[in-house]
């Protein structure tokens, strides 16, 4: 058996490390890949809620393992430390590669470069190194994704269908946030459920999704994903205009504004009873 462990954030889905991880597939029918991600703290927000930026980072393995999967392609994966060499270094420890990968942005974007991480790593592991450089501005991504967010609306049917329609082109992935309503208590229990019955079923109609619960306000929220996620679009889905309050907040103008992203609405036609 060939264990290969992967060490990327930001750069997850860039198609010279999807080629490479091909490549390194057909090498023989024993070639296992373990996915480690550094966590990554968001700069929007006068507070950071630690389960926000782990649940960020466990995103992107899980759209990444159902990416892969799609290929036949078995990748595990854990969310690490937010320090990349620490991060690194235990998942050799725990899993004990044959060799590791290291995906970064070029090294005028890169704070993993300027902390010298794929050296550091080598020295201290003494494995082989190999390290891929991904220019996402220039190469961009092999792939669609759509930040959506919703809370109360998550289940309308509606919201489905609308993001069913927009796989019918191209090759879509979904980030699903859900703003805390109140970041505590029963209003955080009852996101959770809603955000999990929503996956469920988004991933029985056939789509690449999966969600967080992100800041109680919805403006901070979302500029924190639109930070962690390379996103090409926007869709925020909300209650009737006359039972809004992102809409009262100006919520998808100011995303528009301040994003110059596409941001399409989704409005529910009714509005959802409350939880039990």
């Amino acid at each position: 058996m060939k264990k290969i462990l992967i060490v990327a954030n930001q750069t997850m889905g860039g198609e010279k490390l999807l080629d490479l991880v091909r490549a390194k597939a057909r090498e023989g029918d024993d070639v296992h890949f373990v996915l480690v991600v550094p966590m990554d703290r968001p700069p929007h927000g006068g507070v950071i809620y630690n389960e926000a930026v782990r649940a960020a980072a466990e995103v992107r393995l899980s759209l990444a393992r159902q990416f892969m999967a799609r290929e036949g392609i078995d990748l595990r994966g854990e969310v690490g430390d937010e320090d990349p060499y620490t991060a690194a270094m235990d998942g050799i420890a725990i899993h004990r590669p044959d060799e590791v990968i290291i995906s970064t942005l070029p090294r005028t974007a890169s704070g993993w470069l300027r902390r010298d991480l794929v050296e550091r790593v080598q020295e201290s592991s003494g494995l082989p190194v190999e390290h891929v450089v991904i220019d996402l501005d220039r190469e961009g991504l092999p792939f669609h994704l759509t930040l959506v967010v919703a809370n109360r609306t998550l289940e309308e049917a509606g919201l489905l269908e609308h993001l069913k329609a927009k796989t019918a082109d191209q090759e879509h992935l979904f980030v699903v946030l859900v703003p805390q309503e109140h970041g505590q208590g029963h209003a955080v229990r009852e996101a959770e459920e809603r955000l999990a019955a929503t996956l469920k079923a988004f991933h029985g109609a056939g789509l690449v999704a999966s969600g967080m619960i992100g800041n109680p306000d919805p403006y901070e929220a979302t500029m924190n994903a639109l930070h962690s996620f390379r996103v090409d679009d926007v869709v925020i889905s909300t209650l009737p205009a006359t039972k809004s309050g992102w809409l009262r907040g100006d919520l998808i103008e100011r995303v528009r504004e301040e994003s110059g992203k596409p941001v399409e609405h989704v409005e529910a036609q009714s509005t959802p009873a409350p939880a039990a």
